[in-house]
């Protein structure tokens, strides 16, 4: 039983409650502390849960973590715990422990082990004797290992309880019904730093896969396939690839929008001196790869492809970084976040004004006052998220027929969405507390939907309307948009096609993916820290600067979007096909570096 991760019960060293041995049925450990108001709350919950599934069928580890407040007697009474441990009586001194006011003395718990009859003499020696130092500081040290910092915390099967403290609740997750078991296997996934990355891999391997193996025909016709929209006289048509591309990752360019606003607002580019190094990091990484392109491209057709090497796709690069552990240091990944966002940035702008279709005045002007009624809610503080999204979707049509990328539009929400201010949480909180012991309503156990509602607008108030949109939408995003984004961007004829890697469109995007982006960041950072400009974290060394370049070269939906949108035809399918290639080559290449530089460098 010792080589039990600590998320589980130790029968050599752990307190119980009730039954040790069991058939399997499930394993809790809770983290307690007798003067913590909550732990006792939900002492009762703990124990019928407990109790209603029999004996030998659920087994309750104890462990206590007592608060650091010396003058509340909080280790005292977790000693006494302990103590009557000693002598088979934890669970009848379990309650009154609890029950007991602050602060707690030694005649509060002697008193206590009397009217239940123990041993005082063994109770007094074992108070502080050295089983019991050894057993607290065990607790501390579990504690400390599963980074549990408060009471009460529950583990049931090694998995921290992270759902609701009642009891119909903890039933689930001890049974775990089979809706139980697919949101926890859905939860590990999606908490999974790589799954986005995951995901759009699968997704182009599906495309590749259809497209190869005879279905090509009918993946195009797919594609192509009309839907439209039809009111009266008027009518709105376009092909699914264009409902996708331009429709549905509106919505990924307002996510953008929104984590860039936030970073610009209150993270690493809210500070120029914080900002500074991956702000030009980022304009390396997006001004070489161009010259790159144009270079190999200048004065050929082909020319008008210049920003697809521009491209980051933060998902890939910070999904690897994340599979390759602590071989990254950590402030080398907040400097690539940072140098993405920035570069998300660059990229939204290069597609707003240089990849739009024709140009019509009035429904840009149509667009304009949309944008500034917008701008007349944010002046006003209307905080609520409907009006913004009603108006996304006037805007986003009113762009998409002016000539401009359609997908300007949910970059433009983001800047519109008002921002505000953090709530004093000590006042939500409060807050909170007064309407859950008011409940506001005569029936037990219940609470009335005017106070339910209250509750809601307390929480909602604790982060920005920015924050809680990106929460929705987030997980829709990453794990549908994009993934539908690259199954129908890259569902590319390998065998029998006339690609050539050699040919200017594809070379300039290999080239500039692989060697420019790498290249670029290495050398403004080099060039800006040696000059004093900005400077880098003593954790991250250059070699590890140009394996993260390297990562940085994994253009893959930024750039099959900005390719999607400069050419079409054979054209468009060999770019795409140089995207995937380039890309793959930047994953391995900057992995090997990062993997290489870590051991001899740490």
């Amino acid at each position: 039983m010792t080589d039990r991760p600590a998320s589980y019960p130790n029968q050599d060293r752990d307190l119980f409650l009730g039954d040790v041995e069991n058939d399997g049925r499930a394993e809790l450990v809770w983290y307690v502390d007798f003067t913590d108001p909550l732990s006792g709350r939900i002492r009762d919950v703990m124990r019928r849960t407990v109790e209603r599934f029999g004996r030998g069928k659920a087994t309750l580890a104890i462990r206590f973590l007592p608060s650091q407040d010396a003058t509340s007697g909080a280790e005292l009474a977790a000693r006494a715990g302990i103590s009557a441990h000693r002598q088979g009586r934890l669970n009848d001194m379990n309650g009154p422990l609890f029950e007991l006011e602050t602060p707690i003395y030694h005649e509060h718990v002697v008193a206590l082990a009397r009217e239940l009859e123990l041993d005082i003499e063994q109770f007094e020696d074992d108070l502080f004797s050295q089983a019991t130092d050894a057993q607290l500081q065990e607790d501390r040290e579990t504690a400390e290992d599963l980074g549990v910092t408060e009471t009460p915390t529950l583990f049931i099967d090694g998995r921290e309880y992270l759902g609701a403290w009642d009891e119909l609740s903890l039933v689930e997750a001890v049974e775990k019904p089979i809706g139980v078991r697919i949101s926890l296997a859905s939860t590990d996934f999606f908490h999974w730093a790589a799954s986005a990355g995951f995901v759009l891999v699968l997704a182009t391997l599906c495309a590749l896969f259809i497209a190869n193996i005879g279905w090509h025909e009918a993946y195009e016709h797919l594609r192509e396939t009309i839907i439209g929209i039809k009111a009266g006289g008027w009518s709105f048509d376009l092909s699914l690839e264009a409902w996708i591309n331009d429709g549905l990752m509106s919505l990924f360019f307002l996510l953008v929008g929104i984590e860039i606003k936030r970073e610009m607002v209150d993270g690493e580019l809210s500070d120029m001196q914080r900002a500074a190094l991956p702000i030009m990091g980022a304009i390396g990484g997006m001004v070489v790869p161009a010259g790159i392109y144009l270079a190999i491209n200048w004065g050929l057709p082909t020319e008008k492809g210049w920003g697809i090497p521009m491209a980051t796709d933060i998902a890939f690069t910070l999904g690897i970084m994340a599979l390759l552990g602590d071989r990254v240091p950590t402030s080398l990944k907040v400097f690539i976040s940072a140098l993405a966002i920035a570069d998300d940035l660059g990229a939204i702008l290069v597609i707003a004004v240089f990849y739009g279709h024709g140009f019509d005045t009035h429904m840009f002007a149509a667009a304009t006052i949309v944008f500034a009624i917008m701008l007349l809610l944010n002046r006003g503080r209307v905080y609520s998220r409907i009006p913004y999204l009603f108006l996304m979707v006037l805007l986003w049509y009113f762009i998409h027929e002016s000539g401009l990328h359609a997908t300007l539009a949910g970059v433009l929400t983001a800047a519109a969405i008002p921002s505000r201010r953090s709530a004093n949480v000590d006042g939500i909180a409060a807050q909170t507390a007064m309407i859950f012991q008011s409940r506001m309503t005569g029936q037990e156990n219940q609470i009335s939907h005017g106070a339910l509602n209250r509750l809601q607008e307390a929480i909602d108030r604790l982060r920005d309307p920015g924050f809680h949109l990106q929460n929705a939408l987030e997980h829709w995003s990453n794990f549908m948009i994009l993934p539908l984004f690259a199954f129908f961007n890259t569902g590319i004829l390998i065998f029998g096609s006339s690609f050539s890697a050699t040919a200017p469109e594809s070379l300039g995007v290999i080239l500039g993916l692989v060697i420019g982006k790498p290249l670029g960041i290495f050398l403004i950072v080099f060039v800006a820290v040696k000059l004093g400009i900005a400077h880098m974290s003593s954790e991250i060394s250059w070699s590890q600067l140009i394996g993260a370049g390297f990562l940085a070269g994994v253009g893959f939906t930024m750039s099959i979007f900005i390719g999607s949108a400069a050419f079409e035809g054979a054209q468009l399918e060999s770019v795409k096909l140089a995207i995937l290639i380039a890309s793959a080559l930047a994953a391995v290449i900057g992995s090997i570096i990062l993997i290489k530089a870590a051991p001899s460098e740490r």
